[in-house]
């Protein structure tokens, strides 16, 4: 059966607000990011240039840049589903190399897909004053999608530069940005075409 996902806009530019805004950067793990990983994305070369691009260019506007790290223990019900992953304390637990959180930086460890669950992310968003989130990594129909379905249900903007979100299949790639767009109204941008400000 085919199937096509309906079309969707992606905006050529876009500037988030001064004061406002954060970079969050879901799951960059070695499991998921790394050929050797235990759920290795397909050509994930371009999506870490482009998350990689957006990090440095968030440091330099001083918008804090944020990380979310999947995180599983021994017996994980999880690894039912997906077999053995970011196991904590592992080569495929951390970060990939060039994506590495600085002294300051946040990071969520989760146990789930979505970054609210059981974590500090939305007192840290709300007393920091933070409406709009940029929300970039993988996987775009699991981690990022639910987290920036969770974050779209607290009232926060949510924005996806599209090149720096990954997939396992281009189909899901897709879908997860339609729905993101169509269901909760996120901006999609070019990620070359997104100025922090």
């Amino acid at each position: 059966m085919k199937v096509e996902v309906p079309e969707y806009e992606v905006q050529e530019e876009l500037t988030t607000r001064p004061g406002e805004s954060v970079l969050l950067v879901v799951d960059m793990q070695n499991d998921f990011m790394h050929p050797d990983g235990a759920l290795a994305a397909p050509d994930p070369d371009p999506t870490v240039d482009a998350v990689t691009g957006l990090i440095e260019g968030a440091r330099s506007a001083e918008v804090p840049v944020w990380y979310t790290q999947d995180t599983h223990r021994e017996d994980d019900p999880e690894w039912d589903i997906w077999g053995r992953h970011v196991e904590e304390d592992t080569w495929g637990w951390e970060f990939i190399d060039g994506i590495e959180p600085r002294d300051g930086e946040l990071v969520f460890r989760k146990a789930r897909y979505d970054g609210f669950y059981g974590t500090q992310l939305d007192h840290e968003l709300r007393t920091q004053g933070i409406t709009q989130l940029v929300i970039c990594g993988t996987v775009a129909n699991i981690c990022v999608h639910y987290t920036a379905a969770s974050a779209a249900l607290r009232w926060y903007d949510v924005v996806h530069p599209v090149e720096a979100i990954q997939a396992l299949t281009e189909f899901d790639r897709h879908a997860a940005l339609r729905q993101a767009s169509w269901l909760f109204g996120a901006d999609l941008v070019h990620a070359d075409g997104l100025a922090f400000g």
